[in-house]
């Protein structure tokens, strides 16, 4: 398969499982994946669920919060209101269980909660041509990408894309190796907005029809360092044993 290059366009983390996240102009990538992403989530204090991690499939409302890290290590919330909380507050579980309407308690854990120290990069060429077959404009928020690369390669390449493929972000590698990795098979979550107010069902009937419920590439970290927007970005695919689900 041929080589592709290009440049890194966006940098998006999420530092709370399912809230929206934040744009970066630099971030570093290591064996966690990207650093902080992910690394914060809420559990469902629920008789039936407890226990489980609260996602956007459950709460849509968890879009009407943001996270982002400040000064500190830990994140901090602003609310739908604009009220700004830090993670260690002892009053922000409470805030959030008003909000979203259930129960939870606050969990820290260092790397990604659904899918393991990966990262997912997605393509501005996939996007622009999605938007075309769609016929109206496509929000890149609604897939939680870390990594979103302008590459010469055609639309949709990524969705053949297999183990041992390699990817080149700056002073990053990035590769389809191990578990969980390969073209991202989406959950529900795209269908919303990414400020959760309503939602998309054909966006997702869409991309099963067209494109296997695909979007976007699962890569693991094989060479940490530092990838800044604008980096210069280089693919080296290889084809696609059979298809990965992970979401």
């Amino acid at each position: 398969m041929k080589t592709h290059s290009g440049s890194l366009r966006r940098l998006l983390r999420w530092p709370v499982k399912s809230l929206r996240g934040e744009e970066l102009q630099e971030a570093l990538f290591d064996d966690r994946g990207m650093a902080g992403d992910r690394a914060y989530s809420l559990v469902d204090d629920r008789d039936g669920p407890a226990g489980k991690v609260l996602t956007v499939r459950r709460r849509s409302e968890m879009l009407h919060w943001r996270a982002a890290y400040g000064s500190g290590d830990a994140p901090e919330l602003t609310a739908p209101d604009g009220t700004v909380w830090q993670w260690h507050d002892p009053g922000l579980a409470g805030a959030l269980a008003r909000s979203l309407g259930t129960p939870l308690h606050l969990r820290a854990a260092d790397g990604q909660q659904d899918r393991g120290p990966t990262v997912l990069v997605t393509f501005e060429a996939s996007l622009v041509a999605l938007e075309e077959e769609l016929g109206a404009p496509v929000d890149l928020r609604r897939f939680r990408p870390n990594l979103h690369l302008g590459l010469d390669a055609p639309a949709f390449a990524e969705e053949g894309w297999g183990p041992g493929t390699t990817l080149t972000v700056g002073e990053v590698e990035l590769a389809v190796t191990g578990d969980h990795t390969g073209p991202c098979i989406r959950c529900a979550v795209p269908s919303w907005d990414p400020d959760g107010r309503e939602r998309w069902p054909g966006l997702q009937k869409w991309l099963i029809r067209e494109h296997e419920n695909k979007f976007g590439v699962i890569m693991r970290v094989t060479r940490p360092g530092t990838a800044r927007r604008g980096d210069r970005a280089v693919a080296d695919p290889r084809p696609a044993a059979g298809e990965i689900r992970v979401r």
